[in-house]
């Protein structure tokens, strides 16, 4: 099933049943948001997939209406909890090293995470607030979940009938504020803006074979000003969502609508490229003496969006343009 939040101007905006092939889509009478989905999943998730399935098969044309994901707003336009791991190993060691930090030493076996803000998340075609040169905007292509009610000291093997729905992240990050950041103490805030999340979300057997071992066994495919920047596979999560949600929840209960992110996808293979830029930096320099790539910059664009090996988009494309804050 694939469902999005149309933005219509109020808080949780209005839940719309979207197509296969993201062609159609048709609103939601109950319930009306996806907060309310998420919350009572149980309850209307039979409902909600006898409403696809109709869609899908051609026999709700006369009161569906054409799919428009550039009007969308992020699945949950905001949340109780946005959690978003470090699953990558790669990407920790890389981004540590890019600001002189050794990886922890429990880099293997305990996973990182922050606690984001989710009060306001940025629609998946809103712009990027540009906060100047020495902030180092950078993206952050990512994969992410979204669960129902979870309770306290759930293990990972339990975790995953908790997993509703898949959507993909860009998690802006201002990598020049990062370091003092941290370096109190008390990071991440300043530095860890409003994320934005794909238009579409999906449950987990729209994946079919590429989702297994609570993974997503795709390539997550981002541009910058319409030009190739990575596709590194998002299997090669060294924690499993499961693990992700163990580590959550092992002091708290996580409300229904909780959002849990992979961390930025990254591969070992340098040559499927990159999903965020600091990572390109950090081997210019390991290979030159000398970081190229610039941060994002107004006007800059970024795309992030996945596919199936058959073409079709997933979850819809995530594109934003960097631009100056009013």
């Amino acid at each position: 099933m694939k469902l999005a939040t149309l933005d219509d101007n109020t808080l949780d905006g209005k839940l719309f049943i979207v197509s296969r092939d993201l062609k159609q889509c048709i609103e939601s009478k109950c319930p009306t948001t996806m907060r309310e989905a998420i919350e009572n999943w149980d309850k209307v998730e039979k409902s909600l997939c006898e409403i696809y399935d109709a869609l899908n098969a051609g026999k709700l044309d006369k009161e569906a209406s054409p799919f428009d994901e550039t009007k969308c707003h992020s699945p949950l336009p905001r949340s109780f909890g946005w959690m978003d791991g470090s699953a990558f190993i790669q990407h920790v060691v890389l981004v540590r090293r890019a600001r002189n930090a050794a990886p922890p030493e429990t880099l293997k076996t305990v996973p990182l995470m922050y606690q984001g803000g989710s009060d306001t998340f940025l629609k998946p075609y809103e712009d990027i607030p540009f906060h100047g040169e020495e902030a180092g905007t950078d993206l952050e292509a990512e994969v992410g979940i979204i669960t129902d009610f979870v309770p306290m000291g759930i293990k990972e093997k339990d975790a995953e009938k908790h997993i509703k729905l898949i959507t993909i992240i860009n998690d802006v990050s201002l990598r020049g504020f990062i370091p003092s950041e941290l370096a109190a103490g008390f990071g991440f805030f300043q530095s860890k803006p409003s994320s934005s999340f794909g238009p579409v979300a999906v449950t987990p057997d729209e994946l079919q074979e590429h989702w297994k071992e609570m993974r997503v066994h795709l390539p997550l495919c981002s541009k910058i000003n319409d030009e190739f920047f990575g596709k590194p596979n998002a299997g090669a999560m060294h924690f499993s969502f499961g693990k992700l949600i163990e580590h959550a929840a092992k002091t708290r209960n996580l409300s229904a609508g909780s959002i849990i992110g992979s961390g930025t996808v990254s591969n070992e293979d340098e040559s499927v490229g990159h999903s965020c830029i600091v990572e390109k930096r950090m081997l210019e320099k390991i290979k030159t003496g000398e970081m190229k790539a610039p941060f994002l910059r107004p006007n800059d664009t970024v795309e992030i969006e996945m596919f199936l090996p058959s073409g079709e988009s997933l979850f819809g494309k995530i594109r934003q343009k960097v631009s100056q804050p009013n």
